[in-house]
C-alpha cells in the first residue's frame, strides 16, 4: 500500500477532502522524522513504537577485493509493532 492509498482510504472512510488528509499524513510523518533525529522515541499505543536502534561497530568482508571494512558504530530508525497489532497479522492467511 501506498502513502497515495493510505490518504484515498482515509478520505473515502472519513469524508474529509484527499488534501487535507495528505497534510495531516505528511504532518505525521515529518513529526516521526524530527523526532526520531533528536533521539526520541515515538509510541502510539495500540499500535506500535517507532525507535531508535544503536548498531555497534563490526568488522566485515569484501569478498570480491578481499579485503575487510569496519562498519562504525550507527544509529538507525526501527519499528516495533505493539504485541495485539502482531498477533492481528499472524491470524491472517
Amino acid at each position: 500500500m501506498t502513502k497515495a492509498e493510505i490518504v484515498n482510504e482515509i478520505s473515502n472512510k472519513t469524508g474529509i477532502d484527499k488534501q487535507a488528509v495528505q497534510s495531516v499524513v505528511e504532518s505525521f510523518m515529518t513529526s516521526v522524522k524530527s523526532a526520531l533525529s533528536r533521539n526520541e522515541n515515538v509510541y502510539l499505543r495500540g499500535f506500535g513504537s517507532f525507535i531508535v536502534k544503536e548498531r555497534a561497530e563490526k568488522t566485515a568482508r569484501n569478498i570480491s577485493k578481499k579485503t575487510t571494512i569496519v562498519i562504525p558504530a550507527h544509529k538507525i530508525p526501527a519499528f516495533k509493532p505493539c504485541k495485539s497489532f502482531v498477533n492481528s497479522v499472524k491470524k491472517i492467511k
